[in-house]
């Protein structure tokens, strides 16, 4: 499907300049000659990609690019500027702006920026909380044992500089305890900037960790800032952390050490004051000793840890979790709450829950959607939760599941294992890497392994 582009600008000719561009290109386009026009049209349409001026009348590019982070509009974002700066550049991209390009600029050059953002902006998957996060999105539900313990630790790291290493098995909700711990920083205030690991190339890794000079590589049409730039005076959040390869863990580990870098193509040494948490769902300790972490940068980041225990650990919180996201996701879809029958909510109590909250939450938004003004009963849920609720197995829609016999190989059941989860998850790659525990390049380096043709949706064996 040809991507849609939303282009924002005051002056008339600068907007159809670009509209003309970017058709000839191959993309759809919508010029709109403020940012008031240019938030009634995505809210009631679609874009894929957002082109706006930084100088106008009324809400600027910044108020602009504010208000679409406030209203979760996810849609990349490119600034034009004819103001350039270092200031404005790190002003428009601390408040989630892909990139920006300085005027005037060349046809070829504005191609070549909207193909990147379009290509790599979802995949970054930034996320920049300028002034912090609010309470919302840092909301830990629960009131057992495990989880008065986890908030406890909260409330004894958090005051402090140091860094935190936040680990636990996927879905049990890291990312929303390192939001806790910045909220509850001193530097709660500034700006929380995410980055998710594991949807990074190596090459993109490195020019978003540290930014690059203009030239820099091929494609480098101007310079830009990295995250520990983005944060600095805040907190930068490394979601997976692991996902680095071990090469750029060493230039990683010295920013950690010496609070300073270099952009990629530069010689220059920058200085940051930012504090990094960071999340994993593996052993550090088994990637230390299989040579695919360092343990020079393990002990570096290990210095308070926090463990998010799994939701089988923590049975009692179910049913407020359970109650949270019905009330959730009801306002969300402007009806009633879900309702679930004694025999339902038992179900879900005894349930194993291998992909913790997150699994919950999933469950919850799915019967909400398709059982509206139904009360739930039992076997409503039972084709959706993986058999047993033991960890790996699963019952699909399609009634499909691996089948194991006594004499199956290990390598065996774990190649029908992963082909089964993708097949659940419809070939989506990070789905599937999440449930099963692993990353994303581990995931594809099997099916590689496998035979399977890479980043295929659907996939096929090849040969």
């Amino acid at each position: 499907m040809t991507a849609h582009i939303l282009i924002v600008d005051d002056h008339a000719a600068a907007r159809e300049s670009m509209s003309d561009i970017l058709r000839h290109a191959g993309y759809r386009t919508t010029a709109c000659s403020g940012a008031a026009e240019g938030l009634r049209h995505i809210e009631h349409g679609h874009a894929d990609l957002v082109v706006t001026d930084l100088q106008m009348p009324g809400m600027d590019g910044l108020d602009f690019l504010k208000t679409l982070q406030t209203r979760r509009i996810d849609a990349p974002v490119v600034m034009v500027t004819a103001h350039a700066s270092v200031e404005s550049a790190v002003a428009a991209m601390r408040y989630g702006a892909f990139d920006y390009i300085e005027k005037p600029f060349d046809a070829e050059r504005l191609e070549r920026l909207v193909a990147r953002a379009l290509r790599d902006g979802a995949a970054v998957q930034q996320r920049v909380h300028p002034g912090g996060v609010d309470d919302s999105q840092a909301e830990l539900v629960g009131s057992s044992r495990a989880m008065r313990t986890l908030r406890h630790r909260i409330s004894q790291v958090a005051p402090t500089p140091e860094t935190v290493l936040v680990t636990g098995e996927s879905g049990t909700g890291k990312e929303l305890v390192a939001r806790r711990v910045h909220l509850e920083s001193r530097r709660a205030e500034q700006s929380l900037v995410s980055l998710n690991c594991p949807a990074l190339s190596p090459q993109l890794m490195e020019s978003e960790l540290f930014g690059h000079e203009r030239g820099a590589f091929t494609g480098a049409d101007s310079a830009r800032v990295g995250r520990f730039e983005l944060a600095d005076g805040g907190t930068l959040f490394l979601d997976e952390i692991t996902e680095i390869q071990i090469g750029l863990q060493a230039k990683l580990l010295r920013v950690l050490q010496e609070r300073m870098f270099e952009r990629v193509g530069s010689s220059a040494s920058r200085r940051v004051d930012v504090r990094v948490l960071a999340t994993t769902n593996r052993d550090l300790r088994t990637e230390v000793a299989g040579g695919r972490f360092r343990e020079d940068l393990y002990y570096r980041l290990n210095v308070l840890p926090i463990a998010v225990p799994p939701l089988r650990e923590r049975r009692d919180d179910i049913p407020e979790l359970v109650n949270h996201f019905r009330q959730r996701v009801a306002r969300r879809l402007d009806q009633e709450p879900v309702r679930f029958s004694p025999g339902a909510e038992r179900l879900l109590t005894r349930y194993g829950w291998p992909g913790n909250v997150r699994e919950l939450e999933n469950i919850v938004t799915r019967v909400s959607v398709l059982h509206h003004g139904e009360q739930v009963a039992e076997d409503a849920l039972e084709p959706w939760l993986m058999e047993g609720g033991s960890r790996g197995s699963t019952t699909c829609d399609t009634g499909d599941r691996p089948e194991f016999h006594v004499g199956t190989s290990l390598q065996e059941m774990e190649r029908r294992l992963i082909e089964s989860t993708l097949e659940h998850y419809d070939g989506h790659r990070v789905k599937a890497a999440q449930a099963l525990g692993i990353g994303v390049r581990t995931l594809s380096n099997k099916l590689r392994g496998y035979g399977y043709a890479p980043r295929a949706r659907h996939f096929a064996r090849t040969g």
